[in-house]
């Protein structure tokens, strides 16, 4: 046990000390830094960053219209009382010097031309400006639509009545199952969605670059032939399970770094409000997801570590080794896509086999705890399957590992490993 216990620290301190490992750790967090940081970089690249800008935070519009006009009072109003830090400002003509200048220092976002026709409100109505954003046009519909209102109905109806005849209906809704029953609770919010995509992107590569390390490593001490020596140090399984824990111990270093810059970007002033922009609800996010997604990667990732191992032994050159692990690679591949292209509907029933299949089971069980629907019961059956999937392939790489790294010359065939296999007890 303390020769396992050296075998994986030092695994661990040699591989976080690779070029290898500390650029690619490096280039994932810096582009995850410059992919969540577009939007501010596009503003600063436009001169919207705020810095020297006189304009403050909200919709600032003139309004073109004849003195003592009631839609321009009436949109005044509106914009003291909506709560959007709005701004409506009457000029008296487009070609006020004023007008100008506050376009150009940036006090103004856009002018309105607008008509009015008596007893049936509004006329013709163009908004002018250089960069027609989605919250203008939100508050523009609305605000035109109250004054129109307000100008069709007079004094007849208040300014509160009004807002509650324009105010849009909230329809609620509820999930039902296929016999008719309601399946409340079990609605799932955008963030788990979000959470779901970023843990299958992050699951997958740091299973599948951890055991492409494990398999290569394994490969390089076999080839130059260093294996031989640290067979009389340490046994062969305490040099397996070894270097399985401490390259797991890597790919979790690498997991916690990359969590810490998604952190620390969000934490950042201009990224402050990303998540409501984005209707995301930190909140909202589910618990049990999380823990579930962390019994999940472990257990997948000691099926597949096995599983590079166990190749990587019986492989003698490193030229040879891609041709080697590339079945495993094609099951990490569609334990990927299967989940990432059900994302938006994880009920299918080509999703439910998955979550079954052991070498599948670690996304696509992720992907209907998250945003699907999933029984108690089922995930307890996937997870055993999968234990007794490991455990199995456990003491099968162990047979292999034993026999594949003092098998030198050409890839051995299945019937000279099971030969050799049965040479060695475990």
């Amino acid at each position: 046990m303390n020769k396992m216990g050296t075998i994986i620290g030092f695994t661990f301190k040699n591989k976080v000390r690779t070029k290898s490992f500390l650029i690619t750790t490096l280039i994932l967090v810096l582009l995850l830094s410059i992919g969540m940081n577009i939007p501010y970089f596009i503003k600063v690249f436009k001169g919207e960053d705020g810095s020297g800008s006189a304009q403050s935070p909200g919709v600032h519009i003139a309004v073109i219209a004849e003195n003592g006009s009631r839609a321009a009072q009436l949109l005044q109003t509106y914009a003291q009382q909506s709560g959007t830090g709005a701004t409506v400002v009457p000029y008296a003509s487009e070609n006020d010097p004023s007008l100008k200048q506050a376009l150009s220092d940036g006090k103004v976002d856009g002018y309105l031309t607008l008509t009015e026709q008596k007893g049936t409100g509004l006329g013709s109505v163009v908004y002018h400006s250089k960069d027609d954003s989605s919250e203008e046009q939100s508050f523009l519909q609305s605000a035109l639509q109250q004054v129109n209102a307000q100008l069709i109905a007079g004094d007849r109806l208040t300014p509160q009545q009004i807002a509650a005849m324009n105010a849009p209906v909230q329809l609620g809704t509820e999930k039902i199952s296929a016999d008719g029953e309601s399946a409340e609770g079990k609605s799932h919010s955008l963030i788990n969605y979000v959470i779901v995509y970023v843990l299958l992107i992050l699951f997958f590569m740091s299973i599948m670059m951890t055991g492409n390390m494990i398999a290569a490593e394994v490969t390089s001490e076999k080839s130059s032939r260093i294996m031989e020596i640290l067979i009389t140090s340490a046994s062969p399984l305490a040099q397996m399970f070894g270097k399985v824990i401490g390259i797991f111990l890597v790919g979790l270093l690498q997991i916690a770094i990359i969590a810490a810059a998604i952190a620390a970007n969000l934490m950042l002033p201009h990224n402050s409000g990303v998540l409501q922009d984005f209707n995301l609800d930190l909140g909202q996010l589910s618990v049990s997801l999380l823990v579930f997604g962390i019994i999940l990667y472990i257990l997948g990732y000691f099926l597949y570590a096995l599983m590079y191992a166990a190749v990587g032994s019986i492989v003698s050159r490193t030229e040879d080794l891609g041709q080697a692990v590339m079945p495993i690679m094609m099951l990490g591949f569609v334990n990927f896509y299967v989940p990432l292209f059900s994302i938006s509907n994880a009920n299918t029933m080509l999703v439910k086999v998955t979550s079954y299949v052991p070498f599948t089971s670690p996304l696509s069980m992720l992907l209907r705890i998250g945003v699907g629907d999933v029984a108690v019961w089922e995930i307890i059956l996937s997870l055993l399957i999968l234990l007794a999937t490991i455990f199995g392939m456990g003491w099968l790489a162990a047979k292999i590992y034993r026999t594949g790294v003092l098998m030198y010359g050409k890839r051995p065939s299945i019937k000279e490993l099971r030969k050799a296999m049965k040479a060695y007890k475990i």
